[in-house]
């Protein structure tokens, strides 16, 4: 997720082959990320909101999972309670060239 972010992400647990995190977006915050070099999977613990996975719009709530194919464009939006989310990434996070 980047160091610009580090109020947001916690990376807690990263091998090569896999890293896991808990990403935190504020009700109406918007989401600053960019396309990843890994494939990500998003694990929805609390709030509500939507995602954006280039041109398809998923609904988030408590127990959502959502696949993200690395170089996709994605950004949460329209989140209406604060959202905090599990991240995997596969491999780790940053351990792709882009």
């Amino acid at each position: 997720m980047g160091s610009d972010q580090t109020e947001r992400w916690n990376e807690f647990f990263s091998i090569p082959s896999m890293s896991m995190g808990i990403y935190k977006l504020n009700a109406g915050e918007p989401d600053p990320q960019l396309p990843h070099t890994e494939d990500e999977a998003y694990y929805i613990v609390s709030g509500v909101g939507k995602i954006r996975v280039e041109d398809t719009v998923y609904e988030c709530k408590a127990g959502t999972v959502v696949f993200v194919r690395r170089h996709a464009h994605h950004k949460f939006f329209d989140i209406s309670e604060d959202l905090t989310i599990l991240v995997f990434f596969a491999p780790a996070e940053g351990s792709l060239e882009s």
